[in-house]
């Protein structure tokens, strides 16, 4: 069967009706805000609400008055929205939408790890489930670990999960050798050759390479800039130079050219010499067809219990108190308050 004919009937909308303008409809008789992450395909990013970062986006979300929040990006994700938002209505696209970085790192498995080092203090990066979230004492991003990082005594041992590679970065970055890090890692990231790299870096001489943290050590040692999301596209932005390679999911392209339409972004390149092997599995599951879908019929729902989510806003609160002071008023409060 035509799967454009088979998602006509699915959708149930009359023949000639614009996509786009149906979920537009919805989003109003919803009372609904759309997310989407750097990482979705470019239709999607153009119709949301706010575009950008996990931890950014359920800021934002809980800071309206929304009564329903559609998270296009991934199952992490919206637990984080669900956390900071829990009068609010979260519906992802499509529930098979994990993360590698998630499924590496099993809630018991995590808690037995814990146990196994009780004098460490556990830092954990905000890709992971809300249950290994209730059991960690201060959540990071890749934008704000180092500096909290950098707060922790040097004598107190860290215990660092679910991503290797950017424990390791973060290792080197702050001399912390009493980091213990868990054996995950992202499956997207980890795609990138370094040959390749090198052969496409000699082919543009003058282009920086701008990579994320999750990026194993043989990438990053090439990179010009390492940073999160949010500070690639600002580095995208910045630079000085025409062209720029970006060793992260590149669907983040379509925001820098965006912003930056006068130059050129090539993501680096898999083992195969292109960057198809780069694109997110996970993050391409969400569509339009399944956003519209998510909306009318409000499904799948994010839930995440009242005692998981008590204990997972506490690491986050901490991770507020730590963190540079560069986040709005209304989103900082967004996180305060959200226990009530």
């Amino acid at each position: 069967m035509d799967k454009n004919l088979n998602w006509q009937n699915t959708l149930d909308l009359p023949p000639g009706a614009d996509l786009i303008e149906e979920i537009k409809k919805l989003r109003h008789e919803r009372n609904a805000v759309i997310l989407a992450h750097y990482y979705q395909d470019p239709a999607i990013q153009d119709i949301a609400d706010f575009v950008g970062d996990s931890l950014d986006l359920s800021r934002k979300a809980a800071a309206t008055d929304a009564d329903v929040i559609a998270f296009c990006g991934v199952r992490f994700m919206a637990e984080v929205a669900k956390i900071l938002s829990p009068e609010k209505t979260v519906v992802l696209p499509d529930m098979e939408a994990g993360c590698s970085l998630e499924d590496s790192c099993p809630p018991d498995q995590y808690a037995k790890f814990r146990a196994e080092h009780p004098d460490h203090i556990a830092l954990t990066y905000i890709n992971c489930s809300a249950a290994v979230k209730a059991h960690t004492d201060i959540i990071v991003t890749s934008s704000n670990a180092e500096h909290i990082i950098n707060q922790i005594p040097e004598d107190q041992p860290i215990l660092f999960a679910p991503d290797k590679h950017l424990g390791g970065y973060l290792k080197r970055k702050t001399g912390r050798e009493n980091m213990l890090l868990w054996d995950g890692s992202c499956i997207v990231h980890e795609q990138f050759s370094e040959s390749e790299l090198i052969k496409l870096r000699a082919r543009h001489p003058d282009a920086p390479i701008a990579a994320h943290p999750e990026c194993p050590a043989h990438i990053l040692r090439h990179a010009d800039h390492v940073g999160s999301t949010s500070s690639i596209l600002k580095f995208a932005s910045s630079s000085d130079a025409d062209t720029i390679i970006v060793a992260t999911e590149p669907h983040i392209i379509h925001q820098m050219q965006l912003k930056t339409p006068n130059k050129t972004f090539i993501g680096a390149p898999g083992a195969d010499g292109n960057c198809n092997c780069n694109n997110c599995p996970f993050m391409a599951l969400n569509t339009m067809e399944k956003l519209y879908l998510c909306l009318r019929d409000l499904t799948p729902q994010i839930e995440v219990d009242e005692d998981t989510r008590i204990k997972a806003l506490k690491p986050f609160k901490r991770m507020l108190k730590m963190s540079p002071a560069q986040a709005p008023a209304k989103d900082i409060s967004a996180i305060e308050t959200a226990s009530a």
